[in-house]
């Protein structure tokens, strides 16, 4: 894995191969559908990724839909092995980690709101990501807060310095941004739990990996745990 400055160099994508009869095909939700979307989804083969010539990579992971995802698979996920594992030998530009913090007030026996989270961002930083914050108080009333603001100007302003995006993300209110960049002669994959990934944002992107497809390639070993600092011993 090679971190590379933002000066993006001309780049020739491999045409990738025709699928095979006996290549696998995405499950889809509407089996009714089923010839239509094998007419116009991305294929979804892992194998043509480690072929494919992507050129500079920029990730951007949305933090909380990945965490319910992972909830869903019943894993918890090794950030290392997934950095690793969605650069797959490119070089990679930036890798974008977004999420909501919690602010809630701080009690006696907790000085500092969600000490436990932080200090996972904290790791996160000094392990190859660059972690963007948005604060949100705890409450039952209020709508839940999400980054795709955020997700969208990052993927549409560094648009110019790589050739390959890689969204972690299902939330097809990105759909406009992923479209906006691959108008732009960009690439742009998107890795995600199938069922809970908005078709709109597969019909605009150029790849479709499912999460469960690598969940063993990406999960954290049982005997094996983050060593993270408290921050309240750290210096930002």
């Amino acid at each position: 894995m090679t971190f590379t400055n933002f000066t993006k160099a001309n780049n020739v994508y491999k045409h990738l191969e025709l699928e095979s009869p006996s290549s696998p095909k995405m499950v889809l939700k509407n089996p009714a559908k089923s010839e239509h979307y094998q007419n116009r989804e991305p294929k979804t083969n892992t194998s043509i990724i480690n072929g494919l010539n992507r050129g500079r990579v920029a990730i951007f992971i949305d933090g909380v839909n990945l965490f319910h995802a992972a909830l869903q698979l019943g894993i918890e996920i090794d950030y290392l092995k997934l950095l690793c594992r969605l650069t797959s030998g490119s070089r990679l530009l930036r890798a974008f980690f977004y999420t909501i913090v919690d602010v809630g007030r701080p009690a006696p026996t907790r000085p500092r709101a969600n000490d436990k989270q932080q200090g996972f961002l904290f790791w996160m930083r000094r392990n190859g990501y660059r972690v963007v914050t948005k604060e949100a108080q705890p409450t039952d009333n209020s709508k839940k807060p999400n980054l795709n603001v955020e997700i969208a100007v990052d993927m549409i302003t560094l648009a110019p310095y790589y050739d390959t995006a890689i969204l972690v993300s299902g939330d097809g209110a990105l759909a406009y941004a992923v479209e906006a960049v691959t108008s732009k002669g960009g690439r742009v994959e998107v890795v995600s739990l199938r069922p809970m990934t908005s078709d709109s944002l597969i019909d605009v992107a150029d790849y479709f990996l499912d999460l469960d497809s690598i969940k063993q390639e990406i999960q954290k070993d049982s005997h094996l745990g983050y060593n993270y600092r408290s921050l309240s011993n750290s210096h930002l």
